[in-house]
C-alpha cells in the first residue's frame, strides 16, 4: 500500500453528476468543474494530486452494458500505465454500480493499484446530497492505503468490489456485503491469460431465477437463443425442480452444446452446496457448476471475464469454481492446480 502520487478521477455519469432535464434527471458532462468548485468552497476537503477523465457522453448507469465495462477497464489501465496514476476513483451511477464493481474486479486482476467506485443517491448539486461525502470518503480511504483491487465505497462503508449489492433505492446506505458462507482458498497465481492485460469480447449471457411454475419450454427458449453462459439462481443451497425431466434435459442439452451453466443461490445469505439435497444433485448432474457464495453481480461479471477471454467451456467451468479475487473466499492465496 503506497501513498497516492497521482489520482485519476474517472467520471462515467450517474446520479452524482446529474442535472434536471425536461423529463427528469439526466447525466451532465464537466463534473470536474463542480469538483474544483467544491474544493474551493470547502478547503478542509483534501485531494491528492489528481487528473480527470470522463465517459463521452456520460451515461445513466441503467444503460450500462458490457461494452461500457470494457471501456472503463481500458480507461483505468490507461490511467495507470500511460498517465502514471497509482490510484483510480470511478464515479458511477448506483443502479448498476455493484455490477460494474464486480465485473471490473475480474477484468482488472493483477493490476497493482487500488480502484474505488462510488456514486450518490442524490445529485451533487442538491442540498443535503450524499455525493460529496461519498466522493471525499472514497478519496480518504484511498489516502489511508488500500490493497490493490476493486473496492466500492458508499454510505461511509468500504466494501469488497466482488461482494457488494445494492439493497435500497431511497437510502444513503444503499449498498452492503451480505453475509454468505465463505470458505476455501484463493488461487496463488492468476491463470494465464486472465489478468488485466487480457482483451475481452462481448458475450451473450443471461440470468434466470428459478420460480415455482417455470416451464421447460421457457428455459429452452432462453437457452436456444444463443446464450453462451447462464447464471441460474437456484433455491436455497442450490436446489431446483428435480422431478421435471424436460427442464433437466433442457439444461443437459445446453451443456452438451457448450453453454456454461453456473448455479448460485437466490437467497440473500445463501450459498450453493449441490450435495446437500437430491434436488441439488440433479442440477449438478444436468451440467450446473456451483457458484458457492457468489452474488448475482459477481457471478455475471466472472462469467463475462472468463468467456469474454475466449476460454473453452471446460476451462471456464474450472475457474468458475476457483476463487480469483475474494468473490468466494476470505483466506489468503493458498495455491490451486491448473486445469
Amino acid at each position: 500500500m503506497a501513498a497516492i502520487d497521482q489520482l485519476m478521477v474517472l467520471y462515467s455519469g450517474g446520479t452524482i453528476g446529474m442535472q434536471a432535464g425536461p423529463r427528469g434527471l439526466v447525466p451532465a458532462a464537466g463534473f470536474d468543474a463542480r469538483l474544483r468548485e467544491r474544493l474551493i468552497a470547502e478547503p478542509q476537503r483534501r485531494m491528492p494530486p489528481w487528473r480527470y477523465r470522463e465517459l463521452s457522453p456520460p451515461i445513466d448507469s441503467a444503460n450500462m452494458h458490457q461494452g461500457h465495462w470494457l471501456t472503463l477497464r481500458d480507461a483505468i489501465v490507461a490511467a495507470v500505465e500511460k498517465d502514471g496514476c497509482n490510484a483510480v476513483l470511478l464515479l458511477h451511477g448506483t443502479d448498476t454500480l455493484a455490477y460494474s464493481a464486480a465485473a471490473l474486479s475480474f477484468l482488472l486482476l493483477g493490476l497493482g493499484v487500488p480502484v474505488v467506485l462510488t456514486g450518490a443517491m442524490l445529485p451533487a448539486s442538491v442540498p443535503g446530497s450524499d455525493a460529496w461525502d461519498n466522493l471525499f470518503g472514497a478519496v480518504d480511504a484511498l489516502a489511508q492505503g488500500l490493497v490493490p483491487g476493486v473496492h466500492l465505497y458508499f454510505g461511509g462503508r468500504l466494501l469488497h468490489g466482488a461482494r457488494a449489492s445494492k439493497l435500497g433505492s431511497a437510502t444513503f446506505e444503499a449498498f452492503a456485503e451480505l453475509p454468505r458462507r465463505r470458505h476455501g482458498s484463493r488461487t496463488a497465481t492468476l491463470p494465464a491469460g486472465l489478468d488485466y492485460h487480457t482483451l475481452r469480447q462481448p458475450v451473450n449471457l443471461a440470468v434466470l431465477p428459478l420460480f415455482p411454475g417455470l416451464r421447460a419450454t421457457q428455459l429452452r427458449a432462453l437457452l436456444d437463443s444463443g446464450v453462451q453462459g447462464l447464471v441460474l439462481e437456484c433455491y436455497g443451497s442450490g436446489t431446483g425442480p428435480s422431478d421435471d425431466a424436460e427442464l433437466l434435459e433442457a439444461l443437459r442439452e445446453a451443456r452438451q452444446r457448450g453453454t456454461v451453466l453456473l448455479g448460485i443461490s437466490q437467497c440473500p445469505h445463501g450459498h450453493v452446496a449441490f450435495d446437500t439435497y437430491a434436488a441439488g444433485d440433479a442440477l449438478r448432474e444436468a451440467g450446473l457448476i456451483g457458484g458457492d457464495s457468489m452474488t448475482r453481480e459477481a457471478a455475471l461479471g466472472k462469467l463475462f471475464a472468463l468467456l469474454g477471454a475466449g476460454l473453452p467451456a471446460e476451462e471456464a467451468e474450472y475457474w468458475l469454481a476457483q476463487d480469483l479475487c475474494g468473490e468466494c473466499a476470505d483466506s489468503s492465496p493458498a495455491g490451486a492446480d491448473s486445469p
